[in-house]
């Protein structure tokens, strides 16, 4: 018999994927896009059977986005936690494809809805995580002002993710805008410090610092390539990657 090649590893045992609540909607720009949800769930999944641990954290902009209420006068507060409700319905969306997909899920909410989800408590989180379940984090940091993104630097921190993957339309992090420019560059490594006084777009201020000061590295890729998550889970050079000094 032949003789079998063993079985390839990830390079990260426990990350934090950020996913945006716009990256569920497809190319509708608007609510939930079932073919959309069903990639993203099947490339879960493909990671899931790896024996990665993955907690997730999702944004609500498909349905409501807090800052542009605001930007309308509504209250700011008030307009971002409905932004907050809008993420929890997102993660039952996918909680409930990925158990479509036979991968056990859990949703923690940091905003309490016993009916619908667990409250977020870290160490019930890990043991999720030790036990196989993907986390899905809801709800933001459950606290008015501060965006997704900072949700995702700090459940990622609590956890011990090693790795905290964005997951965009494009390709990576560019100088400019590439949907606009088409002699935009791409950048393959970025330090901290580039994304901060460049004001690059990547995540915002307040994330990227907690990452800086906890040495957590962010990798930002392309959702929309079926496989790109397995990829930057296996240590492929896939998107951007930030961190704090250049390799």
């Amino acid at each position: 018999m032949p003789e079998q090649k063993p079985a390839a590893k990830a390079k990260y045992k426990r990350i934090l994927l950020k996913l945006s609540g716009e990256a569920l909607a497809g190319e509708h720009g608007y609510g939930i896009n079932v073919d959309v949800l069903k990639s993203i769930a099947s490339q879960i999944k493909s990671i899931s059977d790896m024996k990665v641990e993955i907690g997730i954290v999702i944004g609500g902009g498909n349905i409501f986005r807090g800052i542009a209420a605001a930007a309308e006068g509504m209250d700011r507060a008030s307009s971002d936690y409905m932004g907050m409700l809008a993420t929890v319905i997102n993660g039952l969306a996918l909680q409930d494809m990925l158990e479509r997909h036979e991968v056990l899920t859990r949703v923690q909410s940091a905003i309490e809805m016993h009916e619908l989800a667990e409250p977020y408590i870290r160490r019930r989180a890990e043991r999720h995580l030790e036990k196989g379940r993907v986390v899905i984090f809801a709800a933001g940091t459950g606290n008015p002002f501060f965006t997704t993104d900072t949700a995702a630097a700090l459940r990622a921190m609590e956890i011990g993710a090693e790795v905290i993957m964005k997951a965009t339309k494009v390709d990576g992090i560019y100088d400019k805008d590439p949907v606009k420019h088409k002699d935009a560059v791409m950048f393959s490594e970025l330090t901290y410090l580039d994304v901060l006084q460049k004001n690059i777009k990547v995540m915002d201020s307040t994330a990227i610092s907690m990452c800086m000061d906890n040495n957590l590295p962010i990798i930002t890729f392309n959702l929309n390539k079926p496989g790109n998550i397995k990829r930057v889970v296996m240590g492929e050079k896939v998107g951007t990657i930030v961190r704090g000094e250049p390799s």
